[in-house]
């Protein structure tokens, strides 16, 4: 027996509500269940009603398996517990206090629990081990109305894990937008491997220069500058003169170096080596000096893919790597990367600043998403093997939360599919 599914039992009153006694024979009428703490610490729901043996009480409930429980928490030397006025467990098995020793009444759930509802529990929860997700063998039975409007929702809660470390961002930068833009379109521009030191980068070089910037070259020699990619000796009178350049823009701007930091060639497809990237990321701010503002007004795909498709400056058309040459190509960012930078970067960050002006519009965020193909990884591959829709960008992105904070946390009680089998 889990508490969360006691939670559950509570919350929704999943019991027996019409004869409820104490322990000690008392009558119980619920009039509130309380909300649900699930963010401080201190009892398990806050300012529930309650009428006991004809008196009104307003207070908190504490739910445990067992009673004993209580004492195994270090409640009885905790004052938050004061105010508790129902101690609600499975299992009844010795009485507790309140710290001025008056004895908290007692309700033993097992007593009021249909056999449906623990039926419907233990074939929820029973041959973990065996199993990726708790649900997996009974998916089939919840209707995709059911299962598509869950992942939308938990999309929008994937977007508000997101907001967090780009607001602490925002506040780093003195809440100029564009500042905050301009690292997490970088970090997004990095990807998996190389988002991190992106990131740093773009954090090294203050925006202010980034926006004077009037060339291309400028930019380059700064990005491969603080990348460490102009540390090397080449013959390639490119190469030199963005290391001329870069050293003469450290110096004008006072920039420290990145001392450790690296980028990653390894294992990537040349079109994703990081001096592809940084071009492209370099063209990309020579081209829009306002690309926080260009992304908060563009509400369709269409115009928001043209404005990130950018190319690379012409030295890479036959270069991937600096002093060798290869065969010409022109670099230009693919549909698949610009559906990751919207949905990194150009997505979060519209979100967070349309919500901030009390402007935010899901209906043309949800358009945009579901014009974007499913992103393939083994989650979203594995769901949608089980039955879970995957057929466009949102399904693919929520089926992450879905299995990181639901399915792995055993938090069924807390999923819409999870409930809909518990009833």
């Amino acid at each position: 027996m889990k508490e969360d599914f006691l939670y559950y039992l509570w919350k929704f009153q999943k019991i027996n509500t019409s004869q409820l006694l104490t322990t000690q024979g008392e009558s119980i009428e619920v009039i509130t269940v309380g909300t649900h703490n699930t963010q401080t610490s201190g009892p398990d729901f806050f300012n529930a009603q309650l009428i006991i043996n004809g008196q009104k009480w307003a207070g908190n409930i504490e739910i445990h398996v067992k009673a004993s429980d209580w004492f195994v928490h270090q409640h009885q030397s905790d004052p938050n517990y004061n105010s508790v006025i129902l101690h609600v467990v499975w299992e009844y098995d010795i009485d507790v206090f309140r710290l001025n020793n008056s004895v908290i009444p007692v309700l033993q759930l097992k007593n009021y629990v249909s056999q449906t509802a623990l039926t419907a529990y233990y074939s929820l929860y029973k041959n973990q081990i065996n199993k990726w997700i708790n649900c997996e063998n009974q998916l089939i039975e919840i209707s995709s109305f059911t299962i598509n409007n869950w992942l939308e929702r938990i999309y929008f809660e994937r977007l508000e894990l997101k907001s967090k470390p780009i607001l602490q961002l925002l506040k780093k930068c003195n809440n100029n937008w564009e500042a905050t833009c301009f690292a997490v379109i970088a970090k997004s521009f990095g990807g998996n491997t190389n988002g991190l030191a992106f990131f740093q980068i773009a954090q090294s070089i203050p925006f202010t220069i980034v926006q004077k910037a009037k060339t291309t070259f400028e930019l380059e020699a700064l990005f491969f500058g603080q990348a460490n990619l102009l540390s090397g000796n080449y013959e390639d009178p490119y190469y030199n003169a963005l290391k001329n350049e870069y050293m003469f823009l450290k110096h004008k701007f006072k920039l420290k170096s990145l001392i450790g930091l690296q980028v990653q060639f390894f294992k990537h497809r040349p079109l994703n080596f990081p001096s592809i990237r940084l071009s492209q990321l370099a063209v990309f701010y020579t081209e829009h000096k306002n690309v926080f503002n260009l992304i908060m007004q563009l509400n369709k795909l269409d115009d928001l893919e043209e404005l990130l498709r950018v190319t690379t400056s012409p030295y890479w058309v036959d270069h991937y790597t600096f002093d060798k040459i290869s065969k010409k190509s022109t670099k230009k960012i693919s549909k698949s990367f610009v559906a990751l930078l919207l949905i990194n970067a150009v997505l979060p960050l519209r979100f967070i600043y349309e919500k901030s002006i009390q402007k935010f519009d899901p209906d043309i965020m949800l358009q945009v998403l579901k014009l974007l193909k499913p992103e393939s990884n083994n989650i979203s591959k594995r769901f949608k093997k089980l039955g879970v829709p995957m057929d466009n960008a949102l399904h693919s992105q929520a089926s992450l939360t879905l299995k990181k904070q639901y399915c792995e946390k055993q938090k069924c009680i807390d999923c819409a599919i999870g409930y809909r089998l518990l009833n």
